[in-house]
């Protein structure tokens, strides 16, 4: 067994990499002196609410395709077989549920927070609960995913580790604290196209030197590498149909439906309509991502077959197997090498500088400007410029701490999903259950979050001393149970031999990674629900208009209204096709609402010249119909509208 190969870049593959960096540096700049040249909150944190849905679709698809989903995908695949491909069967329901859910709910309460509709829906404690959550979650994953990627890269090829730690983190930081949301979404199609470029020039030139796509076909099935629809139901069991397909949903929901990254791209979409567009767009290439993952996988396993670089010790870990396959296809074509690493760290930039980005955003809106409601506009842009750049050195910081911290480097990854179940959940409950009250809502967060934290360190150090047990522990090689970009770094320690059931709290800890956020969700809403119970849950008069999705009011439809009224369950959403300003007025009055006097009777005169300018518009259409319909169709208008 020989030590890690190294294999060195050409001065060609250093000039694309260099290449990608000045690219996404230029696009940030552009937009920091173009346009309104970033000098409102609205048009930094928002890009002025007036982005189109290609755009913003695939900037979607890039925050969560990080550089450990390219690097963790193929490795996942080369090990275990295509099994992982039914994970694409989750994307209809993962997003179709944001898009005919949270996107309508969102959009019309005209938020730039995701945790604004925690305080609408139930008080100021939960919103802050919420945000520090979600700032704990990011701030853990944005150093290790800037750190990953280099460490292995530096392993396999010898480039300079901090040297490129330095230089995606500044440059990240540069355009993002310049350049604003509109700079981070331009760059993340820039960086959707090279990661594209990069996975399909590593799958044309590996296939073509393995003897063409029927050839890699053959050898994968030959080796058992193409995998069957397995139904076995079994939670524990690590991939099946049901935890890719089912579990997914879940996993998908809390990336896409409400990680606040993604909810604030729905939000800076120029309509509702392109919003729910920018849905239906992803999935076409979310599929594609998912495809191009597993043929590399493939392709790995035609050109080494069983035998592999791990196996050989030329590489450490799965994920730098990878890089060494990519190296050795590439070995004598200069450039390529240096594409597929652009490839990679395009994948870390747009996952880095959403979460700066969105972390900014979170601050300012439910940390800061609720304490300083009087703050002018060029102060709070000022202020939220200083933020961006503010987490993009704490981002470097977090990557120093990453590469101190050994052994627990992987369970960091796993926090990503630890948090994101109980944040799915906190939502659920407050869209889909009308009686739920803010006490139930806080029990719910600690009690889902108390359950991922257990399950998830139990978890670890249960494979650890199972790792131990087999003398295969290896550092970087530790199974992440849960991860945030939807690929899973491969295990080393798996269910190769037969053991046991486990039971009672093992059978717990050797829960699939992919049920996580449904089994952590579902305990913020069980919880919540008794909890609110048992306090006094809420009523229908109290609830904030356009807070709750009427869907218990759907499936209940059976039951008598004044039933369905006791539980809640009556209030629609707001019309999308009403003027944006009558959809916000419940919610400016109740963000006002700290504010002074004569900024609530301004608020007062607006809506009562509204209120006059829609009855005079309703009395002129109501003429209208009466002197164009016959006597007979008169007749049944009227008693529809007396009955209205």
């Amino acid at each position: 067994m020989g030590g890690v190969v190294q294999m060195h870049f050409t001065t060609v593959d250093y000039v694309i990499f260099a290449l990608l960096l000045v690219a996404s540096t230029g696009i940030g700049l552009f937009h920091a002196f173009s346009g309104g040249r970033q000098r409102t909150t609205q048009e930094f944190l928002m890009a002025d609410r007036s982005m189109s849905c290609l755009p913003v679709s695939l900037s979607l698809l890039a925050t969560f395709q990080s550089a450990v989903a390219i690097l963790g995908a193929p490795s996942e695949v080369y090990t275990f077989g295509t099994q992982y491909w039914f994970l694409g069967c989750s994307y209809f329901l993962g997003l179709l549920i944001p898009a005919h859910v949270f996107i309508p709910v969102f959009y019309r309460l005209r938020l730039s927070s995701a945790y604004e509709y925690l305080e609408l829906r139930f008080n100021k404690t939960v919103r802050i609960c919420g945000t520090v959550t979600f700032i704990f979650q990011m701030v853990i994953y944005m150093g290790v995913v800037l750190y990953a990627p280099a460490l292995a890269l530096n392993a396999v090829t010898g480039i300079d580790l901090w040297g490129a730690v330095l230089a995606m983190g500044l440059v990240c930081t540069l355009y993002t604290a310049l350049g604003g949301l509109k700079a981070v979404i331009w760059t993340d199609v820039f960086q959707t196209v090279v990661m594209f470029a990069g996975q399909l020039a590593v799958i044309v030139v590996g296939a073509n030197q393995a003897g063409g796509i029927a050839e890699v076909w053959r050898k994968a099935t030959n080796g058992s590498r193409i995998a069957g629809l397995d139904l076995n139901p079994d939670p524990l069991e690590r991939h099946t149909f049901w935890t890719l397909g089912v579990g997914g949903v879940f996993l998908m929901l809390a990336l896409y439906g409400v990680n606040q990254a993604q909810v604030q791209r729905y939000l800076s979409s120029r309509s509702e309509k392109e919003a729910i567009m920018s849905c239906y767009i992803v999935f076409p290439c979310q599929q594609i991502v998912l495809c191009l993952g597993c043929m590399m996988g493939l392709v790995m396993f035609a050109r080494y077959g069983e035998d592999s670089p791990l196996d050989k010790g030329f590489v450490k870990s799965n994920d730098q197997m990878v890089l060494y396959f990519v190296m050795d296809v590439f070995k004598d074509l200069p450039g390529l090498a240096g594409l597929f690493v652009a490839c990679l760290f395009s994948g870390a930039l747009s996952t880095i500088s959403s979460a700066f980005n969105s972390l900014a955003t979170v601050t300012m809106e439910d940390l800061i400007k609720p304490h300083f409601p009087n703050m002018t506009e060029a102060k709070a842009t000022l202020l939220s410029k200083g933020l961006a750049l503010v987490y993009g050195l704490v981002c470097l910081a977090m990557a120093y701490v990453a590469s101190i911290m050994g052994s627990v480097l992987q369970a960091a990854f796993s926090i990503f999903g630890m948090v994101g179940g109980p944040l799915l959940g906190l939502f659920c409950l407050g869209l889909f259950f009308p009686w739920a009250n803010s006490t139930g809502a806080l029990v719910g967060l600690v009690a889902g979050l108390a359950m991922a934290f257990w399950i998830g360190i139990g978890s670890f150090l249960l494979r650890m001393s199972e790792a131990n047990a087999m003398g295969a522990l290896n550092t970087t090689n530790l199974p992440l149970f849960d991860n945030m970009t939807t690929a899973v770094m491969t295990p080393l320690v798996s269910a190769t031999t037969a053991k046991p059931r486990p039971t009672g709290v093992e059978a717990l800890y050797s829960l699939s990674y992919m049920w996580y956020s449904a089994h952590n969700s579902a305990v913020v809403v069980v919880v919540g629900l008794l909890v609110s119970l048992l306090t006094g849950p809420m009523k229908e008069k109290d609830l904030m208009p356009g807070t709750v999705f009427p869907v218990m009011g759907t499936l209940l439809f059976f039951l008598p209204e004044r039933y369905r009224e006791k539980l809640c369950c009556v209030t629609p959403l707001p019309n999308p096709h009403k003027a944006k300003e009558t959809q916000t007025l419940p919610y400016q009055r109740a963000k006002k609402d700290g504010n002074k006097a004569a900024q609530c009777k301004e608020d007062t005169v607006t809506e009562d010249k509204e209120t006059e300018s829609d009855r005079a518009q309703t009395e002129q259409e109501d003429l209208e119909i009466r002197m164009a319909l016959p006597s007979c169709q008169l007749t049944t208008h009227m008693v529809q509208e007396t009955a209205l």
